[in-house]
């Protein structure tokens, strides 16, 4: 059975919330029972994903049949369920996932942040993400035109103006300055 979030049934379980199709426009996470709903993706994000996947396909990992998907249902444990703003699979990740049934979780995440995101729920994600397999995560912070990345969760390069943010070492020919990735001017 197919939950909607227009009616006033909500999952109660994981399995529920797999099932769940959110109709509102809203992003849904899964914590540990708890449904966290997020904001709609604002026009700003859209451009910062896209020039993020243009830089994408000039990439090894993407010549390798990687993948950088946007809101990919990440399952971190058997209790946290998360859709980072992009993830990237590599071409392996999505090869096995073809013939098992275990649940990749990305090297390399990233997310745009808003300025109605709970910073506590910000750090949350973060830690999650570092008890996991993830080894590289950027925050974005498009307002204040600054990008966290972070290598753990005491490893962090806060970049601006020309700093290079960079995927390393996950992708070593993954990198942009500020300036480029948050400029109205189309890259060429």
């Amino acid at each position: 059975m197919i939950l909607r979030s227009t009616s006033s049934v909500l999952p109660h379980s994981l399995d529920e919330f797999i099932q769940w199709e959110p109709v509102d426009g809203f992003k849904y996470e899964w914590n540990d029972g708890k449904i966290i709903r997020f904001g709609k993706v604002k026009k700003k994000h859209l451009f910062i994903i896209r020039r993020l996947q243009q830089l994408f396909f000039g990439t090894a990992a993407f010549s390798k049949g990687g993948a950088l998907i946007m809101e990919q249902d990440i399952m971190l444990s058997g209790i946290q369920m998360r859709r980072p703003d992009l993830a990237l699979f590599s071409g392996e990740q999505i090869d096995a996932s073809a013939i098992s049934d275990e649940e990749p979780i990305p090297e390399f995440l990233i997310e745009v942040i808003s300025p109605t995101d709970d910073a506590e729920k910000v750090e949350e994600k973060l830690a999650e993400y570092f008890n996991s397999s993830v080894q590289v995560v950027w925050h974005i912070y498009p307002d204040n035109e600054v990008v966290y990345v972070y290598s753990s969760r005491k490893n962090v390069k806060i970049c601006t103006e020309h700093d290079i943010c960079s995927a390393y070492p996950v992708m070593e020919d993954f990198e942009i300055s500020v300036r480029n990735l948050l400029s109205a001017q189309i890259s060429k």
